[in-house]
């Protein structure tokens, strides 16, 4: 995959002319790009092979006009049994110790989204298939219940959709993460969740009574405010005026929520922090934070494809922004520097924030949620006493 840097001047030229030298580049050895009538509502234009396939896959026309007959990308969804549920972390760049991942791939199908590259670990593509070949783990609930009936099991807020959307549309019908809630409800145990669904607002009963208990909290990411950019980018999420209906709703269910401005996309969505602010702080919100965009792996030529097809115009200023803020590169995965990144640019971003949220009165009183009220489940098959 050639860097930007390695573009010859030719292919820079002919940028200025119309973009196919460097749209070529970009793609690259990922593959042929997809055709739109077979990638409509999805945001990646390219399935690249996983990276630790051994061989790669190429769509080419061979002169029949094959490619005519290939179906569109509809949603699958297969069915994963993992052994245990709780993942573990040690970044120090994060809140969390602990998280659940419902499903596995995401069909809001974010094009900028970090977590792509984890459907490589299942031979599939980071590019089309994370938003269609998707997985469930039903047995979810039953998995956590386990894991929390076990001895000495230490009590930490487990954060839910870090990776994966658990309000995702599969989720209508799948329901794991309102069988999850319902565990976690019945032991007191509290949770943390991020989402972009408006699906959250279903499961209010549930979170406003562990909320009385100082047991959940909810976030919602807020990425932009323009329905056509949202349309572009997120296609399958919310609308950007559902996200603030749902704040709405799950404020005055007395729920603690927060908003998320993630990822900030340097040229892009930037100019639009302070906004997104005001919008939440009109709806009782009273936390938030951002996350600068990452582009990890497979993620840097799929977002860059998608850049390119979709604001050519754009594409050097926003590609230029966010090598001053990740040392020259793509991304830099330091710890320390890969959620906020760094340099002029990166600190200007940051001050906006916090100005912003200062104005506004957010994060002043940050309230943690309990650990204390947590009931361990009965383990299963343990004898009862006869006395």
């Amino acid at each position: 995959m050639q860097s930007f840097e390695q573009i010859s001047r030719a292919d820079r030229a002919a940028f200025t002319n119309g973009g196919a030298a460097l749209a070529n580049a970009i793609v690259g050895e990922s593959g042929m790009r997809i055709a739109p009538d077979r990638r409509r509502g999805r945001s990646a234009g390219i399935n690249p092979s996983g990276r630790f396939e051994p061989t790669s896959r190429h769509v080419f026309d061979d002169g029949w006009n094959t490619l005519e007959e290939l179906p569109p990308f509809k949603t699958e969804v297969q069915v994963e049994k993992p052994r245990t549920i709780i993942t573990r972390n040690e970044s120090p760049d994060i809140s969390f110790d602990r998280s659940i991942n419902p499903y596995r791939g995401c069909e809001h199908g974010c094009v900028y989204c970090f977590a792509r590259p984890t459907h490589s670990y299942m031979g599939l593509s980071a590019g089309l298939d994370f938003e269609a070949k998707l997985f469930a783990k039903p047995d979810a609930a039953k998995l956590l219940e386990k894991e929390l009936a076990r001895p000495g099991y230490e009590v930490r807020t487990i954060a839910i959709g870090t990776n994966t959307d658990p309000y995702q549309p599969i989720e209508k019908t799948h329901r794991i993460m309102r069988e999850i809630l319902e565990v976690l409800d019945a032991h007191n145990h509290p949770v943390g969740i991020v989402t972009k669904s408006a699906l959250v607002m279903r499961d209010i009963d549930i979170l406003q009574r562990m909320a009385e208990r100082g047991l959940a909290k909810v976030a919602l990411s807020i990425t932009t405010l323009d329905r056509k950019l949202a349309r572009t980018m997120e296609p399958r999420a919310a609308t950007p005026t559902r996200r603030l209906e749902a704040l709405r709703a799950l404020n005055e269910a007395g729920i603690p929520v927060s908003v998320l401005v993630a990822p900030i996309i340097p040229g892009l969505n930037d100019p639009e922090i302070e906004r997104i602010l005001d919008s939440a702080a009109s709806l009782g919100v009273k936390e938030a934070g951002y996350v600068l965009l990452r582009l990890p792996l497979e993620v840097a030529p799929i977002f860059k494809d998608w850049l390119l097809t979709h604001y050519p115009d754009r594409y050097r200023h926003v590609m230029s922004l966010v090598r001053s803020m990740r040392d020259g590169k793509d991304y830099d995965a330091e710890w320390g520097k890969r959620m906020k990144g760094s340099g002029p640019y990166a600190w200007q971003i940051g001050r906006r924030f916090e100005l912003a949220a200062k104005r506004l009165g957010l994060n002043a009183n940050k309230r943690p949620l309990r650990t204390d009220l947590f009931e361990a489940p009965e383990p299963a098959g343990k004898q009862l006493q006869l006395l």
